[in-house]
């Protein structure tokens, strides 16, 4: 059994499969939004990481994201500084503009929420050389 398998049964519904955004995922992740109110421009998702799943570097223009960790062991990377190692607790602050990526560990599960304002650019994965560096 992974570590931290039980960020499945968290306190926000982990959600279906991440289907819409598989394609800038490397492994599987799932999506529950939480906030399903038009007249709020920001997304607010719970986003659950299996063992080894990752999302591509990404950049969000015009807005920012905050990361808020739940639950299990995952990474968050900007270009051009070293990973940081993320569990429960952990609150991340990406700017607008900056090039990034976030996941799991190797050898566990993650979650988090993730609050996200403006338009995301999906860049290219992380490549299996650059992730298994990773402690």
């Amino acid at each position: 059994m992974a570590k931290n398998e039980q960020v499945k049964n968290g306190i926000f519904p982990m959600g279906p499969k991440n289907d819409a955004y598989a394609k800038y995922f490397v492994g599987q992740s799932y999506l529950q939004g939480l906030v399903n109110d038009p007249e709020v421009n920001v997304g607010v998702g719970n986003v659950t990481f299996e063992p080894g799943c990752r999302n591509n570097w990404h950049i969000h223009h015009n807005g920012f994201q905050i990361l808020l960790v739940t639950g299990g062991e995952g990474w968050y990377q900007e270009e051009g500084k070293p990973a940081q190692k993320l569990t429960a607790g952990d609150v991340i602050v990406t700017h607008d503009g900056v090039k990034h990526w976030h996941g799991a560990t190797k050898d566990s599960w993650f979650s988090h929420i993730a609050i996200t304002a403006g338009t995301p650019e999906w860049l290219e994965p992380v490549s299996d050389e650059q992730y298994n560096a990773l402690g």
